[in-house]
């Protein structure tokens, strides 16, 4: 006797075949670069009360402690250096340097597969921070961070869809030189991924080796200038209202060798920066201004981001919270000011203070990281995998952001309405004369993957199912799918040769 054709497990092994298949950029559901704005906490009389209060900033107040380079390109350009050595701006400059600045920049990738085009309310989701420890989850424990820590969450952000750029998420502490750790660092990240990288350079005087190291990379001088995949992470200012005397030297030597530039004011509310979150807003964007004045008197025009990045503070114990609703609020608000500039700009979102990736983890990552999407922030940096208020970093929580950004974008692209999603002739169809269910419309079946974000990680099972398969754990999952990544040979991993002459020119520590 023949068996019965089990026609409804053999479709449901084709679904799942098919949802297991990469799909092209076009069917995606998110994408890099989706436009959101639909949240704004600020109104536009807020908007330019910020403003306002931010030229006065400049103009009565001004910063400190700029290299004499810097003063004397500043002055050159309109800036008024006081007796008290403090460069001060009035409006008319700083308001000619906004006419000036780039307004639209790309963030080139190795291979051109990942550019990102940073304008308007195009959203972007990557990496950040410089923690020094790294989560150990099956030891609930943590330990100092490596070169290799490095180089893994490179090939793991390699293959996640909604981690769209690698910026230097942690300190390498077994390198102790520091420019031996600049170094290693362009090159742990370059050998791990072909998306664009973002790196901190610690001394002006190593600019000319990173630039050697991405020359090579790039394969000649030219060829790096025409799409500089490597973008310069400079904390330029000190806050309150300080420059960073090395940091804009460091700063002025990536403008002149082509690198971007994100122009990173990290105040803390209410210990370097007013401690109201229009306060800590107000002095976030005039340091950034001051910045943008600074990049577009070296050179008019050079791709720089607006990096307002102030950090909320728990007031009871002087803690930072970057996993608050405060912070989250910081975060959109900095958005609207860049769109009120008409700038790219980036700020923080998806930080956990949590030690592990856990339940407290889940709701602080996705509150900032939903925000951030919401505001159209362009760049939302430290997205995912940073704990324990950017102290530690953690390879299988950056698994699992993957799946919180692609919810967070799911809401960046909101609700499409015409005709076709309205529906009404799909409803008449099932209800009048049909099935009584949509389950397996063409309609449903068509946008089963174009509409839907379906997690990496994320168990969605009935409890019986769940039982059935050895009831996973969400972060044994992760730990899975991490060494699933790690066990594949690099697809961003360099030629050989390439390879060998990188090493017969700069001390390279990993070994890969």
């Amino acid at each position: 006797m023949s068996q019965p054709k089990t026609r409804r497990s053999g479709g449901r092994a084709a679904r799942q075949a098919m949802r297991a298949a990469p799909l092209s950029e076009a069917k995606r559901p998110v994408r890099a670069g989706m436009s959101g704005g639909a949240y704004k906490p600020l109104t536009n009389e807020q908007i330019l009360a910020i403003h306002e209060s931010a030229l006065e900033a400049l103009e009565t107040i001004g910063l400190a402690d700029a290299p004499q380079s810097g003063v004397d390109i500043m002055v050159k350009v309109g800036a008024i250096l006081g007796d008290d050595g403090r460069l001060r701006y009035p409006r008319a400059i700083i308001l000619e340097a906004l006419e000036k600045a780039a307004k639209g920049i790309t963030l080139y990738s190795r291979d051109g597969k990942n550019d990102l085009t940073l304008s308007g309310k195009r959203v972007h989701y990557g990496t950040a921070g410089a923690a020094v420890h790294m989560v150990d989850v099956e030891g609930n424990d943590y330990r100092e961070s490596t070169i290799q820590d490095l180089h893994d969450a490179a090939r793991i952000v390699d293959k996640m869809d909604n981690i769209h750029f690698l910026q230097r998420p942690m300190v390498a502490r077994d390198i102790l030189d520091n420019y031996e750790m600049d170094m290693n660092t362009i090159y742990a990240s370059c050998a791990g991924t072909t998306k664009h990288i973002g790196t901190s350079i610690f001394d002006p005087e190593y600019v000319q080796g990173c630039l050697d190291l991405l020359h090579t990379i790039a394969g000649g001088e030219e060829a790096w200038r025409a799409r500089p995949f490597v973008s310069n992470s400079n904390c330029f200012v000190v806050p309150p209202m300080k420059f960073a005397t090395e940091s804009c030297s460091v700063m002025e030597a990536c403008i002149a060798g082509g690198m971007p530039v994100l122009l990173l004011s990290a105040g803390m509310a209410g210990a370097t920066a007013p401690s109201t979150v229009a306060g800590a807003i107000v002095q976030a964007v005039a340091e950034c201004l001051a910045g943008v004045f600074y990049v577009n008197a070296v050179k008019p025009g050079h791709p720089a981001i607006f990096g307002t990045w102030p950090f909320g503070l728990d007031l009871r114990t002087g803690a930072m919270t970057g996993g608050s609703g405060e912070q989250a609020l910081l975060t959109a608000g900095c958005a609207q000011m860049h769109h009120f500039y008409g700038l790219p700009g980036g700020a923080v979102g998806g930080i956990s203070d949590a030690k592990m990736p856990d339940m407290q983890a889940g709701w602080e990552q996705m509150c900032s990281n939903m925000t951030a999407g919401l505001s159209g922030l362009n760049m939302v940096y430290e997205a995912a995998g940073m704990h324990a208020s950017l102290l530690g970093f953690c390879h299988e929580s950056l698994i699992m952001g993957n799946d919180i950004i692609g919810q967070a974008l799911r809401c960046v692209r909101g609700i499409e309405v015409d005709e076709v999603t309205m529906a009404v002739d799909q409803i008449r169809s099932v209800c009048m004369g049909g099935p009584g269910h949509y389950l397996g419309t063409d309609e449903t079946l068509a946008r089963m993957e174009s509409d839907y974000v379906y997690p990496l990680t994320g168990d969605r099972t009935s409890p019986k199912e769940w039982a059935e398969i050895g009831k996973p754990n969400l972060v044994q999952t992760a730990i899975s799918k991490k060494e699933e990544i790690l066990a594949e040979r690099s697809a961003a991993a360099f030629d050989p040769l390439l390879d060998l002459n990188i090493r017969e020119n700069f001390n390279i520590h990993l070994d890969v």
